[in-house]
């Protein structure tokens, strides 16, 4: 089970404190959602479940080969970002800085043990927006975008 909020940034930490990973990610299918992904060097297949904060996940590891194979079948575009690890009192911030066709969008995902301490949680100062409802911002629903622009800024 993934129980994860989501947000915008209004401004960014210095970057360079933290650890991060290249990642390129393309979709099988969006509904339900079974998703491919390269992490660095570590290739993984994800099913996920319905559901906005709180939804089921499942991972697999996948072969370079058959990571390979499967990126010739996905829909729309692949998702490409740099995945910054930022410490955040007990959490940990995973902040996207996205690449490609959606360059310009910074977004940051908190994952949380509980849905009680989900609803707890008191995002820093230099978060903008929660988007944990939006859609819009589901890595699923990029992949049919223009650009960034045309997704969020109308």
């Amino acid at each position: 089970m993934e129980i994860e909020r989501k947000y915008l940034i209004k401004d960014l930490p210095n970057l360079d404190a933290y650890e991060y990973a290249t990642i390129e990610q393309g979709y099988l299918s969006v509904n339900p959602v079974v998703r491919i992904r390269k992490k660095n060097d570590k290739y993984i297949l994800t099913y996920k479940g319905s559901g906005l904060m709180i939804r089921e996940e499942i991972e697999a590891d996948l072969t370079e080969d058959a990571y390979l194979h499967l990126l010739k079948k996905i829909d729309g575009k692949p998702i490409t970002k740099k995945r910054y690890f930022i410490p955040y009192n007990q959490y940990l911030i995973e902040l996207d800085v996205f690449e490609g066709h959606m360059a310009g969008l910074i977004m940051a995902e908190v994952e949380f043990p509980s849905e009680e301490e989900a609803n707890r949680f008191e995002a820093p100062d230099w978060f903008l927006k929660e988007v944990t409802s939006d859609r819009r911002y589901h890595n699923s629903n990029m992949i049919y975008a223009e650009d960034f622009n045309t997704l969020y800024c109308q």
